[in-house]
């Protein structure tokens, strides 16, 4: 216990400088996440303070609950686009309600381990998400910077030179904070003609007061929120057990995925209500406070809470900071969080995982969909593996001097996808009144194995032949003598098999 509060404290507070750069990271993630939080807003159809207020709350809870130092979460575009039905049939209550709801569903996920099913996610499957998203990242700029005249283009490749040579001066100070700082000093003293926060909506004045969902507490409601709930808590948990991954990676660090998915269940619940839209982790602001030094869970709870500070203080001024400024910080984190290093592996790495890989980028980018790009990955790498797994199947036929006896030695293993080569290659037998299935080089791994062994012996014990099967492992033995219809292994007695 004391070394779990030990480590924890360390998450917090490992020493001056650290919380030094986590406090400074926060900062630039709380000013990128207004303009995001409120884009959401508008996907969903829900007043900007919603998103904004959700990124406030599930930030600041994260910090406490979450499974993954440094990770931003909050109200993002995967759940945005699923509630957005819910709300213009239902209202916004309802979005609350189903958002606890959620809430629930992702704490029972964290007690069922349910975060366990990330070990099926294969390195090109993930490596297709981030690449995905850093291209959503890229394009979901461009609208800030069409129709613009040279002022945006000027302050937007200014704001990436300050971003990419700032470190060179000194890394004291994140520099997408410096080009944030800079450029709203700038856009304000000169006037310039150019977007700004503002123009994105109004943001919100005071503090969020909490309140249960107005809506009738009946079955019919639960009819109405429970489709809702199930698909975002599924798809926030996805997003978030990837990118906590991708995190890893980064800080070449290890988390806690089983605690993750009841933080964020925690995070939804606290969220919904203080009048707030459900949320997940953010890859985009992630990468941020990773590359600005934020290290520790301080960074991601600065980042809530000087966003509150923003909203309820500094409206007026927040408002006023150029769009331009913020576009380049996305841009930034679209150019570092894209795995440069994949476009040459195309050509390294085996061509089943370059599709895996290209097949996710091209449905993500294509449906906007985190979720159905995963999931199209996740079944093609499991194509590939079932049919790399079935090539590596042989059954080897060996005749005695006599014609007596043939010896069939299967090498491999023999599951569903290689059942019919394993019942092909008895189908000749017509010498021999002696047949030996040698099974010490495989492995049954179902019942598909099994019942394709058993369809084996009984056509031939048809024909009149004796079947001998020997060398089964333990774990074979067990599953055999389980679901075999005809003979059993004698395993655990010592007896010869069949």
């Amino acid at each position: 216990m004391s070394d779990t509060l030990t480590r924890y404290r360390r998450q917090w507070f490992s020493d001056a400088s650290t919380a030094r750069r986590d406090v400074l990271a926060g900062l630039v993630v709380a000013l990128a996440l207004i303009p995001e939080a409120i884009g959401f807003s508008i996907i969903a159809g829900v007043d900007p303070r919603v998103g904004l207020y959700a990124s406030v709350a599930i930030a600041i809870v994260i910090s406490f609950t979450g499974g993954r130092p440094a990770m931003i979460s909050a109200a993002t575009a995967a759940v945005a686009v699923l509630v957005g039905p819910l709300v213009r049939e239902h209202g916004v209550e309802y979005l609350f309600a189903a958002t606890i709801l959620m809430g629930l569903f992702q704490i029972l996920a964290g007690l069922l381990r349910l975060d366990l099913v990330m070990q099926f996610v294969s390195r090109s499957v993930i490596t297709g998400f981030v690449n995905a998203l850093a291209i959503l990242i890229f394009v979901a700029q461009l609208p800030q910077l069409t129709d613009v005249g040279w002022e945006t283009y000027a302050m937007v490749f200014g704001g990436l030179a300050v971003i990419y040579l700032f470190p060179r001066v000194t890394r004291a100070v994140p520099s997408p904070l410096v080009a944030i700082l800079l450029l709203s000093a700038i856009s304000i003293t000169m006037g310039l003609p150019i977007h700004t926060v503002g123009d994105m909506g109004r943001l919100p004045e005071g503090l969020p007061s909490f309140a249960l969902p107005q809506i009738p507490l009946t079955l019919d409601t639960l009819r109405i929120i429970l489709p809702y709930s199930l698909t975002m808590a599924a798809v926030g948990l996805l997003e978030s057990l990837l990118t906590s991954q991708i995190v890893d990676d980064m800080t070449d660090t290890d988390s806690d995925k089983r605690r993750e998915c009841a933080g964020q269940g925690s995070a939804n619940i606290v969220a919904a209500l203080f009048g707030g839209m459900g949320g997940c982790a953010m890859i985009g602001q992630s990468v941020i406070n990773v590359s600005s030094g934020g290290r520790g869970r301080l960074s991601t709870f600065v980042a809530g809470a000087f966003l509150l500070f923003l909203l309820a203080v500094l409206g007026p001024w927040v408002g006023r900071i150029p769009m331009p400024a913020l576009v380049a910080v996305m841009i930034m984190v679209s150019i570092g969080t894209f795995s440069w290093a994949s476009i040459a592996n195309l050509r390294r790495h085996p061509p089943t995982s370059s599709a895996v890989m290209l097949v996710t980028v091209v449905v993500v980018v294509a449906t906007r969909d985190l979720s159905l790009g995963v999931l199209a990955g996740v079944l093609l790498s499991g194509v590939f593996f079932a049919g790399k797994v079935q090539r590596m199947f042989a059954v080897e036929r060996v005749l005695s001097p006599d014609g007596a006896q043939a010896t069939y030695r299967v090498t491999g293993q023999i599951f569903f996808a290689s059942v019919q080569r394993f019942t092909r290659a008895f189908q000749s037998e017509s010498e021999a009144s002696h047949v030996r299935i040698d099974v010490s080089a495989a492995h049954f791994w179902d019942i598909s194995g099994v019942g394709a062994l058993d369809k084996v012996i009984a056509r031939l014990r048809r024909e009149g032949r004796s079947v001998e099967v020997v060398g089964y492992n333990r774990a074979s033995a067990d599953l055999v003598d389980r679901f075999a219809l005809h003979d059993k292994t004698g395993f655990e007695s010592g007896a010869t098999p069949h």
